[in-house]
């Protein structure tokens, strides 16, 4: 499954881990996703969106 948000795009990032020690490791940064039921065209849809796209009130959700 795609750890993307279906509304804005937004998908993992990656970077290093930084010991003290300045030994670099790889890591991923994961979006907070939520699967949530949003009305799509008139129909209910179930789809992952970030919680930025749900705050900002970019995602009709479905009752």
């Amino acid at each position: 499954m795609a750890k993307i948000c279906e509304i804005c795009g937004k998908k993992p990032i990656v970077g290093n881990n930084v010991s003290h020690s300045h030994h670099k490791t790889r890591r991923r940064w994961l979006p907070n996703l939520q699967r949530v039921q949003a009305m799509i065209d008139g129909t209910k849809k179930r789809i992952k969106v970030c919680t930025n796209c749900l705050k900002s009130g970019k995602v009709l959700k479905a009752i």
